[in-house]
């Protein structure tokens, strides 16, 4: 947490020299404009030079103000925004605040493990970890989380993250302009569909769109060459009329292309800058060499390119603008040429638009685990392996903190499968999403809460948490047979890591007994790896029948001094004590 009190304060200090500069910028710009318009106005009247010079000088001072205005102006909203960034994560730290986005919309309710392990919604684990700020980064941060990444992927993400990790100045200055991207769903969906029509400009237009600006010229150039000659001048007039014309023939197509400029214009602009900041960099990592590669794969890369578009699409915007608009295009069809030109970009780089948003959202993935680790030091990489092994040394939850966490180690490659036991609240549902949020964390390529773990990635089952559907006239005892046999048919296909969590509630004790312990057979007969949690102490006599597949693990509670006392420790063997019947007499339950 030191480093982000250290640069909140540095980047306060900035802000507010900053902010001196933006306003003896703004009494500059002021006094240089009143300087001019006075000094014009004497010159009118009085002819004198050299006061025409100090009108020009004073104007030119205004102009050289007014860009100095807009590039402190710009560092001043950047170091904000770091500010913000930086006072948010201390926040989260220190207040335990989440005002990251959720991922709500990223909930399936058939989804095999998001909804049992709180994945995604209030509190879960995409709001802890996520800080991603455009479109792009959200959706791959949350699809990432859904489905497991290929060993390579993950392999070549951990080295990435690893060295993103340290980067905390580079890192934070990514998120920072990324948030003044002021991206958006709207934005985004309007850009890709944009992207994707293709409309044309007439050949005859085209000629036009020259011929006619060339003689208007001529003409004009003509009539006070000859003495204002009222011929020449009404020709210059007529073209005038025509060009309007010309771009009144496209005026349609024209504002279907540009509805959005206003929007966008900025949004690119900003985008530009963090394929920027991606390209410029020296990447160690074969991943973040990869991203770097595709955004430099053409002579020209796709921040110049994307930098070009947000110009394209600025010097349109003034289309809106009607007696500057009428000015600029009857004279030389200036929104009709820069329409040409926006069609050409589309035209050399439709192919290429999305691949290079891609890259922001892959490196917003990336920084939002290099997050993670540099929040949490003590997480670690787990090696990989595909020899089916899955081994944990203290392992704990990665949502709970440091200081209240319990840390269990558990090794699944001698008996592949745990029944565990255990009394009310002891930890077991705990442990079992300890297991599963740090399998999907691995299974993304992200640092897990464990000190050391060898896994082999694999596709994640669980039957934790179910609910009666209503609208499905379900019963939540169905819903949960349903659940188990998605479960079964995806063990015909694969080998799987499976946590199942007090299942068949919905039922009697006899069926609820029988039913758990075949399941248990068939989950371990389609070699499946994983645990199941009971309080049906009879289920752990499976055991006997499969030593050298199945092994009992339990947590215990102990009653002192009229107070149940949980250690969270996974132990060896069965639960002995029972706590349900004393914390019922305790509450005067009964």
């Amino acid at each position: 947490m030191q480093a982000y009190h250290e640069r909140k304060t540095v980047h306060n200090a900035a802000v507010q020299q900053l902010k001196q500069q933006f306003n003896r910028l703004a009494f500059a710009r002021l006094i240089s404009i009143v300087s001019a318009l006075l000094f014009g106005y004497l010159t009118i009247r009085s002819g004198n030079t050299i006061q025409l010079v100090i009108a020009i000088a004073s104007f030119v001072l205004f102009v050289v103000f007014m860009r100095m205005h807009f590039v402190v102006k710009r560092k001043l909203v950047l170091q904000q925004a770091l500010v913000k960034i930086n006072e948010t994560e201390l926040a989260f730290l220190e207040k335990q605040e989440l005002p990251f986005d959720n991922g709500n919309r990223f909930l399936e309710g058939n989804h095999p493990y998001t909804y049992d392990l709180d994945i995604f919604g209030e509190h879960s684990l995409f709001q802890h970890i996520n800080r991603t700020q455009t479109v792009m980064g959200n959706r791959g941060l949350g699809e990432s989380l859904l489905e497991k990444s290929s060993a390579e992927t993950i392999r070549k993400r951990q080295e990435a993250i690893a060295e993103l990790t340290p980067l905390l100045e580079w890192r934070q200055l990514f998120t920072a302009k990324a948030i003044l991207a002021n991206d958006n769903e709207q934005i985004s969906d309007t850009l890709r569909s944009w992207n994707s029509d293709q409309p044309k400009v007439p050949l005859i237009t085209t000629i036009l769109s020259y011929a006619f600006p060339a003689l208007g010229a001529l003409f004009t150039i003509l009539g006070f060459l000859k003495g204002s000659s009222p011929l020449f001048l009404n020709l210059a007039v007529t073209i005038f009329i025509f060009n309007l014309i010309v771009l009144a023939s496209q005026l349609k197509k024209m504002n279907a292309e540009i509805a959005f400029a206003d929007k966008i214009n900025q949004t690119l602009l900003r985008y530009s800058e963090l394929l920027q900041a991606l390209e410029e960099r020296e990447w160690k990592s074969e991943l973040l060499k990869d991203i770097q590669q595709k955004l430099n794969a053409s002579q020209i890369s796709a921040s110049k390119q994307i930098h070009a578009l947000s110009r394209i699409f600025a010097s349109l915007e003034s289309l809106q603008n009607g007696m500057g608009a009428i000015l600029f295009n009857g004279t030389i069809l200036f929104h009709l040429h820069t329409y040409r030109k926006l069609l050409r970009w589309k035209s050399a780089h439709t192919t290429e638009l999305d691949n290079w948003l891609q890259q922001i959202g892959e490196a917003e993935v990336l920084l939002s685990f290099a997050n993670l680790h540099f929040n949490n030091p003590d997480f670690n990489f787990p090696e990989l392996n595909d020899a089916a092994i899955l081994r944990f040394e203290e392992l704990g939850h990665p949502l709970i903190s440091a200081t209240k966490r319990v840390s269990n180690s558990v090794d699944f490659s001698e008996k592949q499968f745990i029944v565990l036991t255990g009394s009310n609240m002891s930890g077991k549902s705990t442990f079992l999403r300890t297991l599963g949020v740090n399998l999907v964390l691995a299974n993304a390529g992200a640092p897990i809460c464990v000190k050391s773990a060898s896994i082999q990635p694999m596709d994640i089952l669980v039957s934790m948490r179910l609910s009666d559907s209503l609208s499905d006239s379900e019963s939540y005892f169905f819903a949960e047979v349903k659940r188990l046999k998605e479960i079964m048919t995806e063990l015909e296909n694969r080998r799987c890591f499976i946590l199942l969590d007090e299942i068949l509630r919905g039922t009697n004790s006899d069926d609820k007994r029988t039913g758990t312990i075949e399941v248990l057979k068939k989950v371990i007969s389609k070699n499946a790896i994983g645990a199941i949690a009971t309080h049906d102490l009879e289920v752990c006599n499976t055991t006997d029948e499969y030593p050298q597949l199945l092994v009992n693990k339990c947590f215990e509670v102990e009653i002192i001094n009229n107070e149940l006392k949980f250690d969270y420790r996974l132990r060896d063997g069965i639960c002995q004590n029972k706590s349900a019947t004393f914390l019922m007499k305790k509450m005067g339950v009964i």
